[in-house]
């Protein structure tokens, strides 16, 4: 079966195709400033012969022109790797959030209006897989459409699942603890269950988004992220956690609820409190040249972190894992370093080479828990739940 997994972004579509269920890899490309008539970028990598390509200043209106030129160079004759497009079986797409659905589901009208319902919660993300989405169902109009929701690894958590409102809320309107990066979590968790069939683990997927989640035997039963993206930790431009009453204090101080919005997610987090940038690296850099405020902003991250390992490992009663992944997880030695630097009082030494150079295991022998650094692969964990579903 062929498999083909898109992740959208709100001006960015990546596409990478499977054999399935042999995992093969045989094509991958992507589209970057779609809605640009001369200055849109698309890179094509033929996976089987190693061909790679790229076209700049092109001109890429929507969604739509972006899939068509995909397939075009998917069914090419000189690299392309499919005779037809009638040979994709199904379109895996890692969506964020349905009121509709929570799980593994075939994206129907019904949950699609799941996703509209509750735009507001996630409305970046939201926009971008609903018209991508729509646009490839009318260029492939026979092809099943599969949503993977960052949801369904988080799907079966009781004890963290609901806040401390009414419970009619719960009940009409759904308000609920329901957690993100479900894709890249799950990954870890089967990584580990390779490894080790019962085991208590602390996955920190560390990017520009972040997310901490606690995981029992291979699934999920606790996570930072609450009901919306705008919760647990400190983010690249995103608030993180928040005292809801912020908001009518502020509306009382004279910000518009536009003013409010733009501060709790594209002008927040770590942009907002380093006033440097959301991009970790320039904070970083900026940190030791002596930048007082960019040193703060890293301080709460690292604290967030902390502070939900911390959590998470007495809900666990002890702890087997800790892995770090996604971009800063896996490319920063330092904040590997500044967060396990704190966690010495359960039990976790580093091995400070093994850490700088980046090894898959960056514990010391004597810690008594194992530190990982596992890359994430979400595409794959997309692909696999769209093949089985």
């Amino acid at each position: 079966m062929v498999v083909m997994v898109c992740n959208a972004g709100s001006t960015s579509l990546k596409f990478k195709v499977y054999h399935m269920p042999s995992e093969k890899v045989l094509a991958q490309g992507g589209v970057e400033r779609v809605g640009s008539l001369d200055d849109a970028v698309f890179k094509y990598v033929n996976r089987l012969n190693g061909h790679s390509s790229e076209s700049r200043n092109a001109c890429i209106p929507d969604y739509k022109a972006g899939i068509r030129l995909f397939l075009d160079r998917l069914t090419g004759k000189d690299n392309g790797v499919l005779s037809s497009v009638s040979e994709i079986s199904r379109v895996g797409y890692k969506t964020v959030i349905s009121r509709s659905c929570f799980d593994v589901s075939e994206l129907t009208e019904e949950v699609l209006q799941g996703m509209r319902d509750w735009y507001v919660l996630a409305p970046v993300h939201s926009q971008a897989y609903l018209q991508s989405i729509e646009a490839m169902k009318s260029v492939l109009p026979d092809v099943k459409m599969i949503g993977v929701f960052e949801t369904a690894f988080h799907k079966d958590i009781l004890e963290r699942k609901l806040y401390g409102v009414p419970y009619e809320w719960y009940e009409k309107y759904g308000i609920q603890r329901l957690g993100f990066h479900g894709a890249s979590h799950g990954y870890i968790a089967q990584c580990l269950s390779t490894e080790k069939p019962s085991y208590r683990a602390i996955s920190c997927h560390l990017g520009g988004s972040g997310s901490i989640c606690a995981i029992l035997d291979g699934k999920s039963v606790g996570t930072s992220f609450g009901m919306s993206l705008e919760t647990g930790l400190v983010h690249a431009n995103r608030v993180g956690d928040l005292d809801g009453t912020m908001v009518y204090y502020l509306e009382q101080e004279g910000l518009s609820k536009r003013d409010i919005l733009d501060g709790l997610q594209s002008n927040g987090g770590m942009k907002g409190l380093s006033g440097v940038s959301g991009d970790l690296r320039y904070v970083e850099e900026a940190a030791k040249n002596g930048d007082r405020r960019a040193q703060l902003a890293l301080d709460v991250y690292i604290n967030g972190i902390v502070h939900y390992i911390g959590s998470f490992f007495l809900d666990l009663g002890g702890l087997d894992y800790l892995v770090f992944t996604a971009g800063i997880g896996e490319h920063s030695a330092n904040v590997r370093r500044a967060v396990c630097d704190k966690l010495g009082p359960i039990g976790i030494r580093l091995d400070q080479g093994r850490n700088k150079e980046n090894h898959s295991t960056i514990s010391a022998d004597d810690s008594k828990v194992i530190v990982k650094v596992i890359p994430t692969d979400e595409e794959l964990v997309v692909a696999r739940s769209t093949y089985r579903y």
